[in-house]
């Protein structure tokens, strides 16, 4: 496909009605900011269980410093949707009655499904709820599709580069047959495949989008790249198992969404099933993520550990498909994305000190 400008999607999405479910969270949030800047209408339908604002303040109590700039990056992310007009409901997409609810009053023709919990770490502790988020609520939203509402004409989950398990050599692509390892990557795979079978059985538009070792700003899902940069703000080592020689595909959040708006907007509609690979298609090395914080904090600790045995293999996403179907273009290399966001949580975390110091 042709190059394809990313200022022409928006005329691409004019009409459509798209409902994030799950999209009070990292990428469900910048998601919606994006589609209102485009004027697409866009509600976010969250139980506000995962990132609650309440937990944040009890489970933080031992360290206000973090509860306070963790409170701030989850109140930023409503202030923001608020002002950019994206319309909030508070309900629970694991019981029917609730998104029913949600679909009979919003009426959407687009549904992106990113109700999960957002770490495997996390997914391993609570093995129920990982299910829960990521399965029940997916039943829901493809059962009302296919009963009640012939409107909808692209139903998109965020799956997970997890579910290709450990890489077999340096890059997979889309055809690469997964091999989940886990509760997190089983459930995404999982997922994956009930979309598929409703896109083959009931003719229902599908879009799979695997993304990648995430970063960016209010993002507080406890990944290596907000570990790393909050590490060295607390004068705490950062941890370089097997010399840090790890590698990951490590995605700015700017790359991803432009990628999932591309997704929607270039959606060949009911019965077509797509699936991308969104990343910035190079896989780095831990060692350069550190190099990165040790080059803003130049007093950050750096500490080897023997490599944990159950650590995946990871590697490059390629990205060719979204290249060629969807005109994708990552612009945010590590260099340039995670100084960007690096230099903004040094920011917010002084910021919060000095709250801290009012108080």
């Amino acid at each position: 496909m042709a190059s394809i400008s990313y200022s022409s999607l928006a005329k691409k999405l004019k009409g459509e009605r798209v409902l994030l479910v799950g999209g009070a969270g990292f990428i469900g949030h910048n998601l919606a900011l994006e589609l209102r800047r485009m004027s697409v209408e866009t509600m976010v339908v969250d139980n506000l269980m995962v990132n609650s604002l309440i937990e944040n303040v009890y489970d933080g109590g031992d360290d206000p410093l973090r509860a306070g700039a963790y409170q701030s990056f989850l109140l930023d992310r409503f202030a923001l949707m608020r002002e950019q007009g994206a319309l909030l409901h508070n309900a629970d997409a694991r019981l029917e009655n609730d998104i029913g609810t949600v679909f009979h009053d919003f009426e959407p023709t687009k549904v992106v499904h990113l109700a999960a919990i957002s770490s495997a770490v996390e997914a391993r502790k609570n093995p129920g709820l990982c299910f829960d988020l990521q399965l029940l609520t997916l039943r829901n939203i493809l059962e009302l599709c296919r009963r009640k509402d012939e409107r909808v004409n692209q139903v998109m989950i965020m799956s997970s580069s997890t579910v290709y398990g450990d890489f077999e050599g340096d890059t997979v692509d889309e055809n690469t047959r997964p091999r989940p390892r886990g509760i997190y990557a089983n459930t995404k795979y999982m997922a994956e495949r009930l979309l598929r079978t409703y896109n083959h059985q009931h003719g229902l538009g599908t879009t799979i989008i695997r993304p990648s070792a995430l970063y960016g700003e209010r993002c507080r899902s406890r990944r290596v790249s907000q570990i790393f940069i909050e590490n060295a703000l607390t004068g705490k080592p950062l941890l370089l198992e097997g010399g840090g020689d790890g590698r990951l595909d490590f995605t700015y959040i700017d790359d991803l969404i432009q990628g999932i708006v591309r997704a929607l907007a270039l959606h060949g509609g009911p019965e077509t099933s797509q699936t991308f690979n969104i990343t910035f298609g190079n896989a780095r090395t831990i060692a350069e993520l550190a190099g990165v914080v040790k080059d803003l904090v130049p007093e950050t600790i750096l500490e080897e550990r023997p490599r944990a045995e159950d650590k995946p293999i990871r590697g490059t996403l390629s990205v060719e498909r979204a290249k060629q179907v969807l005109g994708f273009e990552p612009n945010w290399p590590l260099e340039k994305g995670y100084r960007k966001y690096c230099e903004w949580y040094i920011e917010r975390w002084e910021r919060a000190k000095r709250e801290i110091g009012r108080n």
